[in-house]
């Protein structure tokens, strides 16, 4: 049985908030930068939920309604593709394919970018399936319909593996999948995932427990 493990990028295996928070800090100052993170999060998924706009289109439009200056409003999406992995990633990735695990990405963004991301990251992935070309953002369930519907993946050999508990771990438990919640802020889960840990160190051990390997 083929093994998958799919993953959101920005904030999984890519510093999302980092990034975000550099950018505001650079445009807003960095006594305000906090405050606009947070504000960001609210605003990001209004501007997502119709599945209209391209992530490019949602992160200017959000520097927008933060009151970015005129000619500061593609700031985030300029950084965006600079932005790094956390630097646990390549590693435990590696190590998932040498233990013959199928790596994919499901994230709530544009082509261009997550091309960019995947050579920050280092790792190759089997399957890609971003927003931009299924006009659809998590957590609609629409990107794992999709994931299925191009892989094949036996569900028994599955886990999604996401830092977002509104995105990603509340849909994977509504379609019943498993799911691995990577809790780098030390929140609480609410839902709650299959399993949970801090960073990805010990997601290989964590993922061959959940679906062991068959000889």
């Amino acid at each position: 049985m083929e093994r998958w493990a799919s993953f959101d990028c920005y904030g999984t295996l890519i510093d999302w908030d980092g990034g975000v928070r550099a950018e505001l800090a650079s445009v807003f100052g960095d006594d305000r930068a906090d405050g606009l993170l947070a504000r960001y999060h609210e605003v990001e998924p209004e501007l997502q939920r119709s599945g209209e706009l391209t992530y490019r289109e949602v992160l200017t439009e959000a520097m927008r309604q933060l009151g970015a200056p005129a000619g500061e409003e593609h700031g985030l999406a300029e950084s965006l593709p600079g932005w790094r992995a956390f630097p646990e990633v390549h590693a435990s990735l590696e190590e998932l394919r040498r233990r013959g695990w199928k790596l994919a990405i499901l994230s709530n963004t544009d082509d261009d970018f997550i091309a960019a991301s995947q050579v920050q990251i280092g790792v190759p992935f089997d399957e890609v399936v971003v927003a931009q070309e299924i006009g659809s953002y998590k957590p609609a369930h629409r990107h794992w319909e999709e994931f299925f519907h191009r892989t094949r993946a036996p569900r028994e050999g599955h886990v999604h593996v996401a830092a977002s508990l509104f995105h990603d771990i509340a849909p994977a438990n509504e379609l019943r999948l498993r799911s691995v919640w990577i809790n780098r802020l030390g929140g609480q889960a609410t839902p709650e995932p299959t399993r949970e840990l801090p960073d990805l160190l010990a997601l290989p051990e964590t993922l061959d427990e959940l679906v062991p390997a068959r000889s």
